[in-house]
């Protein structure tokens, strides 16, 4: 969530705490398990919001099967680090956001293997694999998905630069959904 603008929310919402948000674009669970020192237990959080794993489903070369086996496999290596590392910290496991196959599709290549596994069919598959995920370890699933949606279930074209990056004002609408498990 490298573009997540949490500072300016907290700061126009006049909220007095302290958010790190380490997020690297193009990050997957492998460059997570990789950087779990430097991304999350140099700073000792006492909460820990996760969404990792969208680059991995982005993976056109190999069917979404297989995609997420190996993504919720590295997950779960994640979490039983940070078990083991931060056992007291809280830690919110959240889903991931829709996309928009539609309106923005951005042209070439890229365009044309986006959404083969990173799609609005896959995505609720992926996100009961971590729902299951959190359960076996004790952790918070959290959908802050409300309001990023329009009728047909996609990432509103208003919110989306090219279908599946986003813009500031769909930050906003996830940082509301995300108020209540910040206190």
């Amino acid at each position: 969530m490298e573009q997540f603008p949490v500072n300016e929310l907290l700061m126009s919402e006049q909220m007095d705490i302290i958010i790190y948000n380490r997020g690297v674009g193009g990050f997957t669970t492998d460059d997570m398990l990789q950087n779990l020192d430097v991304q999350l237990f140099d700073t000792e959080p006492s909460k820990i919001f996760i969404n990792i794993g969208t680059n991995d489903i982005s993976y056109s070369g190999a069917p979404f099967e297989d995609v997420l086996t190996y993504m919720t496999h590295n997950y779960e290596e994640i979490l039983k680090q940070i078990k083991i590392r931060l056992p007291e910290s809280s830690v919110y496991m959240m889903a991931y956001y829709p996309v928009n196959e539609v309106d923005k599709v951005p042209e070439g290549e890229w365009g044309k293997d986006l959404f083969v596994n990173r799609n609005n069919h896959n995505l609720p598959i992926a996100n009961a694999a971590i729902q299951k995920l959190s359960e076996k370890y004790g952790c918070h699933y959290i959908d802050v998905n409300t309001g990023l949606t329009d009728e047909y279930g996609r990432l509103k074209k208003e919110f989306t630069v090219e279908g599946v990056h986003m813009y500031a004002n769909a930050y906003r609408v996830i940082f509301e959904n995300m108020k209540p498990y910040l206190k």
